[in-house]
């Protein structure tokens, strides 16, 4: 059976990767602080090893590595708030780079031999860059901390990589939505958020003329990316956007949820916030090159997560 790290384990996108490797029979062993994810994310099961500790508790982490030696690690734990990052710069910056790159550094020192490290990473790195699709290669501008830290962490992972010979891969996540994603965060998606209104009745706010555009990718879909991407041989040392190469607007959000509802939403439109992104759209090459195909239609997956609300 084979023993697998997911730091970050309890949030939205690691508690659903969790799900998935419990079902193929797999040793899984969570660190998460829930500062952010939930204990009840995770499923139920002797083969979930849950430890509420922060990753930035170095002593505990190098412990963990070296006494279990784990056969593929994912780095998915992060304040994923960019306003966070911005108000808490350096405090954000130990969780979202210092601690992955501890992990790199008790891997290399101790010699260990994990079969695959995947840290995520996110689409915030390509910033307002108004070049279109976002490829891997498509110039980086990181306009956040946490797009800073995302940044130079998928740096250190794949360098390592080269460096010390340590199979690496890196994604980045473009808008990914669905079940276990918390409305309530500040963090969170504007999926989820409209989910959110729709449900309680509260008035959405629109910032401009919701035109804008995003690749919204299912998490069955990004699941199914991160299984792929450890298990191939030929991925080491890359970075891989993680999305559906289809870029859908607002409005066209707003009624897709609104038909699998049966509620209307009530939108409120405000003046656009400086320095928001209006365009976003992945280029997904090199994934679907594996043989990667997102199989969830926004139309079916908009059902799917209010079917699950």
């Amino acid at each position: 059976m084979e023993k697998i790290l997911v730091t970050g384990g309890a949030g939205f996108i690691g508690s659903n990767l969790v799900d998935k490797l419990v079902q193929k029979d797999c040793e899984v062993y969570v660190v998460d602080d829930l500062s952010m994810g939930k204990r009840s994310n995770l499923p139920r099961s002797e083969h979930v090893h849950f430890f509420q500790r922060s990753i930035i508790d170095f002593d505990f982490m190098e412990k963990l590595l070296v006494r279990e030696q784990f056969e593929y690690i994912f780095l998915m734990a992060a304040v994923a708030s960019v306003a966070d990052t911005v108000v808490h710069p350096y405090s954000t910056h130990r969780v979202n780079q210092d601690a992955d790159v501890f992990l790199l550094e008790v891997i290399r020192k101790n010699n260990l031999k994990p079969k695959k490290v995947l840290f995520t990473s996110s689409a915030a790195v390509y910033g307002d860059d108004p070049q279109l699709p976002k490829g891997e290669m498509s110039r980086i501008n990181p306009l956040s901390p946490y797009a800073i830290d995302k940044y130079a962490t998928e740096r250190f992972v794949i360098n390592y990589g080269k460096l010390y010979g340590i199979n690496t891969v890196a994604t980045r996540f473009f808008n990914v939505y669905g079940p276990k994603q918390n409305p309530k965060s500040p963090y969170s998606g504007v999926l989820s958020i409209i989910a959110d209104c729709l449900s309680s009745g509260s008035p959405f706010n629109v910032f401009g003329d919701g035109e804008q555009t995003r690749d919204f990718v299912y998490i069955d879909d990004v699941v199914a990316a991160l299984m792929l991407l450890i298990r191939s041989e030929n991925t080491n040392g890359y970075v891989y956007n993680v999305a559906t190469g289809i870029s859908t607007d607002l409005n066209e959000v707003i009624s897709i949820f609104e038909k699998v509802s049966e509620k209307k939403l009530t939108v409120v439109h405000k003046d656009p916030r400086k320095g928001d992104i209006k365009y976003s759209v992945a280029d997904v090459t090199r994934l679907s090159n594996l043989g990667y195909e997102a199989m969830v239609p926004i139309t079916v997956g908009l059902r799917r997560y209010w079917n699950f609300l």
